[in-house]
């Protein structure tokens, strides 16, 4: 029987120590920073917006496995898709941490986010999980919503 714990917690770590999309890149058509005030997690993330497309999302990143593993995941799941999925996925991902473990995430939509369920159990993590999807979703505001 296969330890979901455990490959959870090796897809969190696979993430972060092989950050996808990690370093700031252009062009962009806004840039962020956001802190987590808890915990220190800094995150600067630029997003590239091409009309409804997500052209390109890069970020630096300072703080937990967890805050800088989740924006990677997000990052992966974000590009080349439109802006409202992009706020979709942010809702499903954020109601599945505040679901403290009741709520899960549809594998086929969400891929490695799955892996932040455990997360949920942990409400001090909640914000760490958050911040890169906090970011993506300030930026996507910043330039206009889902016009």
């Amino acid at each position: 029987m296969i330890d979901l714990h455990s490959l959870y917690q090796d897809i969190i770590l696979d993430h972060y120590r092989a950050k996808h999309h990690s370093g700031l890149r252009e062009p962009f058509s806004v840039e962020v920073s956001h802190v987590n005030p808890s915990c220190g997690d800094e995150l600067q993330l630029r997003l590239d917006r091409d009309g409804d497309v997500v052209g390109d999302v890069s970020y630096l990143a300072e703080g937990c496995s967890i805050s800088q593993a989740s924006t990677s995941v997000m990052s992966d799941l974000v590009i080349g898709g439109t802006v409202e999925h992009a706020l979709g996925l942010y809702d499903g991902f954020l109601e599945m941490l505040e679901g403290q473990g009741a709520v899960e995430l549809d594998e086929d939509v969400y891929g490695d986010a799955i892996a932040f369920n455990g997360v949920a159990q942990f409400p001090a993590r909640v914000k760490c999980a958050m911040l890169g999807w906090a970011a993506l979703r300030d930026a996507i505001l910043r330039t206009g919503g889902e016009k």
